[in-house]
């Protein structure tokens, strides 16, 4: 384990679930001496800039971003906007930036939004971790069917 390792988490006023509570529980439990910056955001459209300054700014090895993304039209265009501005600022910078993004409409009720969010949040923490202490621990789940909000669907067997 990487003793100096510094991880920031972004997220947002406009989510309706404190992602960020339980990225910092599995952080945590997975590095105990990673440091962890922290900077919220109001939308998903500021979460690039804050992605930059984390890992330019604040050196930080990896950022983790928690997005939520409403049901209309103009909110999924914004997800796109920000979702592509990432990818830029990782391809700039040449750091991990993991992505966690709720969409509201992925769920008939609050309760299985909430119970995605956390899912999908904590299992993105462990991949973040994972990715940036060691890689090449995740080759051993390739084809696996491993699902981030849901449960995993497993692997298909040849016919």
């Amino acid at each position: 384990m990487v003793n100096t390792l510094k991880v920031g988490v972004v997220d947002t006023t406009f989510s309706r679930v404190d992602m960020s509570k339980f990225v910092i529980e599995e952080i945590v439990r997975l590095a105990p001496k990673a440091k962890i910056v922290r900077k919220t955001v109001p939308g998903i459209k500021d979460i690039p800039l804050a992605a930059l300054q984390l890992l330019e700014d604040e050196n930080c090895d990896g950022v983790i971003t928690l997005g939520w993304v409403g049901p209309s039209l103009v909110d999924k265009l914004s997800y796109v906007v920000s979702s592509m501005a990432l990818q830029l600022v990782m391809l700039r910078t040449k750091k991990r930036i993991i992505d966690v993004t709720i969409h509201e409409d992925e769920a008939k009720t609050e309760e299985e939004l909430y119970r995605i969010a956390e899912d999908r949040a904590r299992k993105h923490a462990r991949n973040l971790i994972i990715l940036l202490t060691a890689p090449e621990e995740l080759t051993k789940f390739a084809g696996k069917g491993l699902r981030q909000g849901h449960p995993d669907v497993g692997p298909i067997s040849p016919p």
